[in-house]
């Protein structure tokens, strides 16, 4: 195990002190890339407040760094080494200011430095094990589902989705039973953030300015902001919400905190206007606050657009029953599902006609919350050419006429 680590024209690794084994492995698996994360834990230094360090690969205008983020107990900073400073740096700190490393590879292979009280390293392999893992893990139906965020993260309290409870004598926190499913839905939403990220491109950028707009108790807000930087990202992300009471229990989160980049703006999205938007995100807009919201992404040029629509009230009393669906549409359920389906179609094909890739998709179970859907749009590296656009814009103008729909309120934004 780990022998694709060891470079053939190394020297015996078994009589080398483990320290300097430790950091030749790390410097291998850097150069081969098989690098997962390095944990560095145990810390014996003169900050009270550090707890770990956590190094993940990050690309920075097109060159490898490593991301280190120094974790406090309110607190996180961010710094962006190349890797020649960053090693020399982690030799500075194993057995000094940590007394123990995890390096982990993208095969699930492990490599534990330990130093004893009397400061002897000695080095320990194996796999991972799954309370090693980055994520939080929760257990359930036979199958292992990781977690994209830390429970441990002290806003959590402030906003609710944690409480203290007393274990072994100590004050830890613990989700609140009634945020379980609340908490499933913010981490499925990091997890599609994060493969938005990759297809954008964005991930190669380090910087990510973000705006959320309804961001309410700003769940979502904190949960992007802590995941961006916990990837080396510096995020600007801005919650905006017409609620004044809301944005400041969210900014006086924030700021207890002192979590830099995130900060919370009474607006609307009609009016409110960033000077740089990467990622355009609007969960649960009502009716036509959706169309708003996207065409303020487009308007913005968004490399990312993530919406998830409430209510469908524009189209409905628009759209005549075709004649051959008037039996299937006679229900009432079904004539509503059916305005969900036209309405949430028709702004995918316009997203699409504007130069983004789009699915429309139930982005969490059912049973988790009845606002399930999700349009996701990501801009392509190349302009949507004018044959292609104009075959969107004729299949919108056929499903328009086919419904007797007079207006639509993105096409309606679009063309003014």
């Amino acid at each position: 195990m780990f022998t694709d680590l060891i470079p053939d024209a190394a020297p015996p690794v078994a009589k080398a002190d483990a320290s300097v084994r430790f950091l030749r492995l790390l410097e291998t698996a850097l150069a081969n890339g098989t690098f997962s994360r390095l944990l560095l834990s145990k810390y014996v230094g003169a900050e009270a407040q550090l707890e770990r360090l956590t190094l993940r690969e990050v690309s920075l205008r097109g060159e490898r760094h490593l991301s280190f983020l120094w974790r406090y107990q309110t607190r996180d900073i961010t710094k962006n080494l190349p890797f020649a400073e960053a090693l020399q740096q982690v030799g500075g700190l194993l057995g000094t200011q940590f007394h123990s490393a995890h390096l982990q590879t993208q095969q699930g292979e492990e490599v534990q430095l330990v130093f004893s009280r009397k400061g002897r390293p000695s080095l320990r392999m194996g796999k991972v094990a799954p309370a090693a893992q980055p994520v939080v893990a929760e257990v359930g139906h036979d199958k292992e589902k990781h977690r994209y965020l830390e429970l441990s993260r002290p806003f959590w309290l402030d906003l609710g989705v944690t409480h203290q409870v007393r274990s072994a004598g100590e004050e830890r926190p613990q989700l609140v039973p009634a945020m379980s499913r609340k908490w499933k839905q913010i981490n499925k939403f990091i997890e599609i953030f994060a493969a938005a990220m990759k297809s954008s491109g964005l991930v190669d950028s380090p910087d990510v300015h973000v705006a959320d707009f309804g961001s309410g108790k700003g769940y979502l807000t904190f949960a992007m902001h802590d995941w961006l930087r916990s990837q080396g990202k510096d995020a600007q992300v801005t919650g905006v919400e017409l609620r004044d009471d809301m944005v400041k229990l969210c900014g006086a989160a924030a700021a207890k905190h002192q979590m830099t980049g995130l900060r919370f703006d009474q607006g609307d999205v009609r009016s409110y206007t960033p000077l740089r938007l990467d990622v355009m995100i609007a969960l649960h807009a009502c009716d036509i606050a959706t169309d708003y919201a996207i065409h303020f992404g487009l308007r913005a040029g968004a490399k990312v657009i993530m919406c998830s629509p409430c209510c469908h009230k524009q189209l409905r009393p628009q759209m005549q029953t075709p004649t051959l669906l008037r039996p299937l549409l006679q229900h009432g359920i079904h004539l509503g599902q059916e305005a969900e389906m036209v309405t949430d179609g028709l702004r995918a094909l316009l997203l699409e006609a504007e130069g983004y890739d789009t699915q429309v998709f139930e982005f969490v179970a059912l049973e988790h919350t009845s606002k399930n859907k999700m349009i996701l749009a990501v801009k392509r590296s190349q302009a949507v050419s004018a044959a292609r656009r104009a075959e969107l814009l004729a299949q919108i103008d056929e499903i328009k006429r086919f419904y007797g729909i007079q207006e639509q309120a993105l096409q309606a934004l679009l063309a003014a």
